[in-house]
């Protein structure tokens, strides 16, 4: 059975832009659309990676039909009011944390998914950061020795390092190149 690859539009492209080459190496995902409200920046990251469809409006990405899902990497005030869009626009939603800064706007995100049927997922993308996987290669590779211990610390006090490297990082449940396992069939 053949799975239509899922249509991601990145929303920022500060650290956002990182995930990028995850999305165009993931068999089921295609790095579709960016957005970014500096036309310079987003041309030299587009031009870089070879993205075609780029938008300075978040607005212009929610009324593009073939976008399947957005990953939101925008400043933290804005991330409730865009999940919210998005979902209401027909898209899946993956959200850097914090997903919003009131219960008021969580309950609505919970209430839109249900009422919608669409995914949304908050994510701790601190997993996937340059250190991280750069310490894991090593891992990989045997050069940091006989290992019997793993720890690490993130501002949210727990252990990342050692997730990631015993592969059972939780937040990796969240990441949407896991989304197919979740139920988006498209």
């Amino acid at each position: 059975m053949s799975r239509k690859k899922i249509n991601i539009a990145i929303i920022g492209l500060g650290f956002g832009a990182e995930f990028i080459p995850i999305y165009q190496n993931h068999p089921n995902a295609s790095m579709y659309a960016i957005c970014q409200r500096n036309k310079k920046k987003l041309n030299a990251i587009g031009d870089a990676f070879g993205i075609e469809k780029r938008y300075q409006k978040y607005e212009d990405v929610l009324k593009d039909p073939d976008v399947d899902a957005v990953h939101i990497n925008t400043p933290i005030p804005d991330h409730a009011a865009q999940s919210i869009a998005a979902l209401k626009a027909g898209k899946h939603v993956a959200c850097t944390v914090p997903m919003a800064t009131s219960a008021a706007d969580c309950k609505t995100i919970v209430n839109l998914c249900k009422k919608t049927g669409l995914k949304y997922m908050m994510m701790e993308t601190v997993v996937y950061a340059r250190e991280f996987l750069f310490v894991k290669e090593l891992y990989e590779k045997g050069k940091l020795g006989k290992s019997t211990v793993f720890t690490g610390q993130s501002s949210a006090g727990h252990g990342w390092m050692a997730q990631l490297l015993a592969g059972i990082a939780s937040h990796a449940l969240c990441d949407p190149l896991c989304w197919p396992l979740h139920g988006i069939d498209q």
